[in-house]
């Protein structure tokens, strides 16, 4: 038999896959080696002939000189996609870091056209890539890369609810929670939005009813403060637009008189501080959990309703609690009124969930519906944009691809989120667990180990405060990616009379200032024509060529922290599609709580029946026993024993 010649391989390679097969030959001539290399670019449909050289054991050689582990020899011959990396696309990628290792963004800045390409405007958002390690034909290589994880496909998927996360056999639909009315958005066959609009409706209804005084508290007092318990996606997300509305002055006047808190962590600590100077009597308290089952969210609902109910009798739970749930039978035997449960669905994850009745509920109670509205206006502005633009010009599907950039060909596996505006200070740890809860896994789709890393490490503080904080690294240690988040008009305007700025501008002015150091550096030159000594001139170069980007918003109100949310939620999704992962599960956050299951029982056994402990590792069998030896513990305490708000002198709200 003869080889195919190479050529006509290259020719079909990012169409349809090759089938070599063997009648007893073994084919390691280089023709038939480089046409299995190229047919990796493809999905590998194959009959029981066609891989029968790859997975026999007598085929050694070619797979050595292949290089293909035995693990995709089974994927290929089972039907599996190729890994991304294994496409033409990659490789170009692969290749074309060479050129872009020997530039410096010094030099790419001079020139105006690059930076001008690289600048993207959409509904008033500027986002500015120019100080990204790219040039014109990363880009494009980059959008080839897109088209070869058919991202464009991906996202039609998504938007046409496509059971897309697989592992859970679930649509992906959080863009349908700020979708108008008169849209339509399927799932199974049925359009979602009029039941989401039922469940805003409803939303609209009953803080209306909280906030006029028409709904009171058991002792006929207005129910003005609210504490939402929940965890992750059901905690972050809301107290990231909580911060940030909560300084904007119109959100501020509607907000007069009236507090929100948020109450997470199983610490006592955490409800201690979440209850500190509230009276049972004007507080109504939001119980946020699908299942009503989360360990930690319902021993906190648990804590707090003993809380009322030590103060104002069992009966003013019906009053002074609510749900997000749709568990409506443990919600009932709770001693919730169903009909005060507000839903949401399982195409919900709850890390993209804030637009949900998850956050809607308690951000409508604090501000009124008609803010939480243009939140969710927002966010649809940038789901609408997704959507629709071409790949070229679309912010959410660029950011993506930047970051895909950096983590997977410069080799910088985390990022700085640093907006320059206090408002935003909640919005790095929402977005470290969109990010690392969705990207952070280790296999592909199909449940393949991946031959590259995955996901970011991401943390943030706002500026300026973390210039004085981790910004030494950033510009002298590791080379850590940037996204600099800058506001044009200020929720609060300060000009002191005098002072050469304002103080925003003062703020911006250092947001301007850092991307550049970063860029540009300072050389031994510049050093030395500054009379610097020369024993200090190592210490006070910069080396520069360290990459970031800018957002630059018009202002900070409801609508653009929606346009803010939805712009970092799609771009997770889009790096998501490229590395050919599932971005909508988390198992991972499983085993700990198993075996935390463990632990909670043998401690429990351990106090109540004096058992011993058995089943652990000697380190752990050490620490529990030490822990359990060296604490008192109350197993029934007075309720008042479990809010210590009083021997916390001095503790902030």
């Amino acid at each position: 038999m003869q080889a195919p010649a190479v050529p006509a391989v290259q020719q079909q390679q990012q169409h349809c896959p090759i089938s070599v097969t063997s009648s007893g030959s073994r084919f390691t001539t280089p023709a038939v080696v480089q046409a299995f290399r190229l047919s990796s670019s493809c999905f590998f449909h194959s009959s029981s002939s066609s891989l029968r050289i790859l997975r026999s054991r007598a085929d050694q050689p070619l797979r050595r000189a292949l290089s293909i582990p035995h693990h995709r020899i089974e994927a290929m011959a089972s039907g599996q996609h190729a890994p991304i990396s294994e496409s033409a696309a990659w490789a170009d990628l692969k290749q074309h870091v060479k050129t872009i290792e020997g530039t410096h963004l010094r030099n790419l800045m001079q020139d105006n056209n690059r930076c001008e390409e690289l600048i993207k405007e959409y509904d008033g958002i500027v986002v500015d890539l120019s100080r990204q390690r790219v040039i014109h034909d990363t880009v494009d290589k980059l959008l080839n890369l897109a088209e070869e994880a058919k991202l464009k496909e991906k996202i039609d998927q998504m938007f046409d609810g496509v059971h897309i996360n697989e592992t859970e056999n679930r649509s992906v639909l959080h863009a349908a929670l700020r979708a108008p009315r008169d849209e339509v958005i399927n799932c199974d066959g049925h359009n979602v939005v009029p039941a989401v609009w039922d469940v805003l409706d409803k939303i609209d209804a009953f803080s209306d009813q909280i906030r006029s005084g028409s709904w009171l508290g058991s002792t006929g007092k207005p129910l003005t403060d609210v504490v939402a318990i929940g965890i992750g996606g059901s905690f972050l997300g809301p107290l990231f637009v909580h911060t940030a509305m909560q300084t904007e002055p119109g959100c501020a006047q509607a907000a007069k008189g009236r507090r929100l808190r948020f109450l997470a962590n199983v610490d006592p600590i955490d409800v201690a501080r979440a209850l500190l100077d509230l009276n049972q009597e004007t507080t109504l308290v939001v119980i946020v959990s699908k299942t009503f089952t989360t360990a930690e969210t319902m021993l906190n609902a648990r804590t707090v309703r003993t809380w009322i109910t030590s103060a104002l009798g069992v009966e003013a739970v019906s009053k002074h609690m609510v749900a997000v749930s749709t568990n409506l039978k443990l919600v009932k035997e709770f001693g919730i009124d169903p009909a005060n449960a507000f839903g949401f669905w399982d195409w919900v994850g709850g890390r993209y969930s804030v637009c949900s009745a998850v956050g809607v509920l308690p951000l409508a109670l604090q501000y009124g519906f008609s803010h939480v509205k243009k939140f969710l206006q927002g966010a649809w502005s940038i789901d609408d944009h997704f959507r629709s633009a071409p790949l070229e010009s679309n912010l959410p599907v660029l950011l993506g691809l930047m970051s895909v950039w950096n983590v997977s060909f410069l080799g910088c596996p985390a990022r700085a989120i640093l907006p320059y505006c206090q408002a935003l200070a909640k919005l790095a740890p929402h977005i470290q667990q969109v990010s690392m809860e969705s990207n952070g896994k280790g296999v592909s789709l199909d449940g393949v180990p991946l031959p590259f890393g995955t996901g970011e490490i991401d943390f943030g503080e706002p500026g300026t405060n973390g210039q004085h904080s981790f910004y030494q690294l950033i510009h002298q240690g590791r080379v850590i990616p940037c996204d600099f988040i800058g506001i044009i008009k200020s929720q609060q305007s300060v000009y002191l009379k005098g002072e050469q700025v304002s103080n925003h501008d003062e703020l911006m002015c250092n947001f301007f200032a850092q991307a550049d150091a970063l860029a540009y550096g300072k050389t031994r030159e510049e050093l030395v024509a500054e009379k610097v000594p020369e024993a200090l001139i190592p210490h006070k170069m910069f080396s520069g060529n360290r990459q970031s980007l800018s957002i630059l918003l018009p202002n900070l109100t409801p609508y653009t922290v929606g346009q803010l949310l939805a712009l970092y939620e799609h771009r997770v999704a889009v790096q998501g599609w490229i590395w050919g992962i599932n971005s909508f599960d988390q198992w991972g956050v499983e085993l700990g709580k198993s075996l935390a299951g463990k632990v909670r029982t043998q401690m429990n056994a351990a106090r109540t029946k004096t058992q011993p402990l058995s089943g652990f590792n000697y380190s752990t069998t050490t620490l529990l026993t030490r822990y359990l030896q060296g604490k008192t513990q109350l197993l029934y305490p007075d309720p008042h024993d479990v809010f210590p708000s009083n021997v916390l002198p001095g503790f902030e709200k």
